[in-house]
């Protein structure tokens, strides 16, 4: 019974069972290549190897800054299987920050793709990795100066083993986006990660199997992609990994030709699908009981029946990079079966009970909220695959409470079944007349409207009520509707005083380097905002 959890096991188990099942990975040409999980096993293994042979020790950090495909899988298993650590960097951020957390975590090997090369230039003078390794994806060859990720992987000794490690060793890290404050490193045990896989697997998460194809667009690059690469490897099955091209048609595309059953993205990737199926009705052929697993950010009661008209299953996650990233998924229980569409709808539109192992409350101040649905408190974790700490970050201890809590930031009611339903983040509540509205309900009943596509609230200051809301839309091509249409929508569900005290329509709302909606540019541009202006509410 002292088997050791690790990530070698789940490549081992992949290439002995499931040796034959295809990953296909789309290059940035576009061109598919295909290969599977033998491939994976063997290539990851030199991986390892070369590794080794480079003088890489145990708990040495190798970074990878690449796109979703083949080569950056072969570093998720081959990494940490030779002892080291896989930190995946954010390709979306900006140089300064990827050059300060590659030295902030000691970083001495880079894995690149070729096409990122550019980004890498912008940073190369403020970082000291000992290696910098390129891994083809439009070609066989390298620019001249660099090393080959093909010639790496033959340095290594053909009788190479893998080292016998112990479960509670790192295997990988990330860091936080530093949307408040200096990015922050998570590192994640092999124990941790394992673990982590058998709670993703289950019928009431994502219920991955054997005859699955899954398509993970949430990136490689965050929060370990949400753990699908390792339960693909555990489950053995088909693995679609999209590269760089990330629009509705190329998902879409992808979907029909290599008839995926399950998909994971951000709520923004399932808008712009729904967007595309609407406006290209019939081009595309979707396998029955596709199921899209949605997080980063809430999916709105609107986005959830989007998709079922077109005969795709939405279900909601809820996590954190500090929660590898799983805390709660969100699926209708038994004895909900008999009620109403409308109600299991709402249920679907929460975040879900808690994953097994991870336990939550919520509190205000030191008192912790009753189950009741409806009191608000900051949400607290712990678990096995919960963060303990931040990597070489003595100062942020007090996100962790003295009895080992992790405190989220997330403002939550739970309700008498244990499903969590996010009401903002603690700094985007808006705080009016001493009371709190929360953006995230207002944004998800505006995404409800048929004219809507895209919606966001933020705080904005006010002279008398301190913060009031206003809302940033987007709307759905050759749509219209106006502020107090839009105002007289939320007032069946919102008492007057909730109501945002303007609207504005904007062409898009900002992203985050994962795409969530970027809440700090929008307070940003409307931070002056003269509540006497009503130019944006027609």
């Amino acid at each position: 019974m002292q088997y050791p959890l690790t990530v070698t096991g789940l490549l081992e188990r992949a290439g002995k069972l499931f040796g034959g099942v295809e990953i296909v990975s789309r290059r940035p040409d576009r061109q598919l290549e295909r290969s599977n999980y033998s491939t994976l096993h063997r290539r990851a293994k030199a991986l390892a190897a070369a590794l080794d042979a480079a003088g890489m020790q145990r708990g040495d950090r190798v970074a990878a800054l690449m796109w979703n495909h083949s080569r950056h899988l072969e570093a998720y298993f081959g990494v940490p299987a030779a002892g080291c650590v896989h930190h995946t960097l954010n390709l979306r951020l900006h140089p300064d920050e990827l050059a300060y957390i590659a030295k902030h975590a000691d970083d001495r090997i880079l894995l690149i793709d070729d096409v990122l090369l550019p980004l890498y230039e912008k940073l190369r003078e403020r970082v000291s990795f000992e290696r910098v390794i390129v891994a083809p994806t439009t070609g066989d060859a390298v620019p001249a100066g660099y090393e080959s990720y093909e010639d790496f992987l033959a340095t290594g000794a053909a009788d190479y083993h893998f080292p016998s490690l112990d479960e509670n060793e790192a295997a990988a890290m990330c860091y936080t986006s530093g949307t408040t404050g200096v990015p922050k490193g998570v590192v994640y045990t092999h124990r941790s990660l394992v673990l982590h896989s058998f709670a993703m697997a289950l019928a009431d998460c994502t219920g991955l199997k054997q005859n699955d194809v899954l398509l993970p667009i949430v990136p490689m690059f965050h929060a370990n992609a949400w753990g699908l690469p390792h339960v693909a490897a555990m489950v053995g099955c088909k693995l679609v990994l999209p590269g760089p091209h990330l629009d509705p048609l190329s998902v879409l595309e992808l979907m029909d030709s290599e008839r995926v059953t399950c998909a994971a993205g951000v709520p923004t990737v399932w808008m712009g699908v729904v967007d595309a199926l609407e406006q290209n009705l019939g081009r595309w052929s979707l396998q029955p009981g596709l199921m899209v697993m949605s997080g980063g950010s809430a999916v709105s009661e609107g986005l959830i029946r989007a998709l079922q008209r077109h005969g795709i299953e939405a279900r909601q996650a809820w996590g954190m990079t500090e929660l590898s990233p799983l805390g709660t998924f969100c699926t209708v229980r038994s004895h909900m079966r008999e009620l109403p569409e409308e109600e299991q709808v709402a249920i679907r539109a929460r975040q879900g009970p808690p994953a097994p192992f991870v336990d939550l409350r919520a509190t205000v101040g030191s008192t912790e909220i009753p189950w009741d649905g409806e009191t608000l408190g900051e949400l607290q974790v712990r678990g096995p695959w919960v963060a303990a700490s931040y990597y070489n970050l003595p100062g942020q201890a007090d996100r962790w409470t003295e009895d080992g809590w992790f405190c989220t930031g997330d403002v939550v009611s739970i309700d008498a079944d244990g499903y969590v339903r996010i009401a903002d983040r603690t700094k985007d509540l808006i705080k009016s007349g001493g009371e709190w509205i929360s953006s995230v309900d207002l944004e998800n009943a505006l995404m409800g409207h048929p004219a809507v596509k895209e919606a966001a609230v933020i705080a904005v200051p006010h002279p008398k009520w301190l913060e009031r809301p206003l809302a940033a839309i987007v709307l759905r091509d050759g749509v219209q509707a106006t502020g107090p249409e839009l105002r007289e929508f939320l007032s069946a569900k919102f008492a007057k005083w909730q109501l945002p005290d303007a609207v504005v329509f904007v062409e898009e709302i900002p992203r985050t380097s994962v795409g969530k909606f970027q809440k700090s540019k929008l307070r940003e541009r409307f931070a002056n905002w003269e509540w006497s202006n009503t130019a944006g509410t027609p």
